[in-house]
């Protein structure tokens, strides 16, 4: 007996749609770093008379596979398969790193990085850490910059700095951890430039 071409099909539609109501989407999040306001009340008093191309913010493989990670021991490292970056956490610190940086006015000019030689000094930088840590108790987040200023023309390392935060977190949600991780990484980026205004030299 031949099957019925109507009913067949009819059962074909709707396995595909049980099928589909059990598909789930991924959920992006936004690293939101906002620039500290200006530091010198006189902006041209603070100002260095140089420009300044900054690098892209370099980062661990780990970090550039776009999904949030998280730790549950030192040693392991976990992803969220459906919560992940809507940019790449590198581009986002480069681009927040500049802002601050017209924000705190210490240079004549700030630009991204695009393989000139117009600018006197270069700025290299690494995201070695944005991670929600989940032992030892409770859960918090763990960040660390690194990042150089050198003089291109002379090869002259003008300034190094670190700046690691942690924060612990009430609540366990991935909204939380990733608010937590920009209001982290904001403070780890006003600590490096102010670094920056005591001990690089007017040039």
């Amino acid at each position: 007996m031949s099957a019925n071409p109507v009913l067949s099909t009819t059962a074909c539609v709707a396995a595909l749609l049980i099928a589909a109501c059990g598909v789930r989407y991924p959920t992006y999040y936004a690293l939101t770093v906002t620039p500290a306001p200006t530091l010198a009340a006189d902006a041209d008093a603070g100002r260095r008379a140089v420009a300044v191309a900054v690098r892209r913010f370099e980062t661990p493989d780990y970090i550039r596979q776009g999904r949030i990670v998280y730790r549950a021991t030192p040693q392991q490292i976990g992803f969220y398969d459906y919560h992940r970056w809507a940019a790449d956490p590198g581009a986002t610190i480069t681009n927040a790193m500049i802002d601050a940086l017209r924000s705190a006015q210490l240079f004549s000019a700030v630009v991204p990085y695009d393989g000139q030689d117009e600018q006197q000094c270069i700025l290299s930088g690494r995201l070695a850490r944005l991670d929600e840590v989940d032992y030892d108790g409770g859960v918090r987040v763990e960040t660390r910059l690194v990042a150089e200023l050198v003089n291109r023309r002379t090869g002259e390392t003008l300034w190094t700095g670190e700046a690691s935060e942690t924060s612990n977190l009430e609540t366990r949600t991935v909204g939380s951890v990733v608010a937590a991780m920009s209001q982290a990484l904001e403070t780890s980026i006003a600590r490096l430039i102010g670094s920056m205004d005591q001990r690089v030299p007017r040039l």
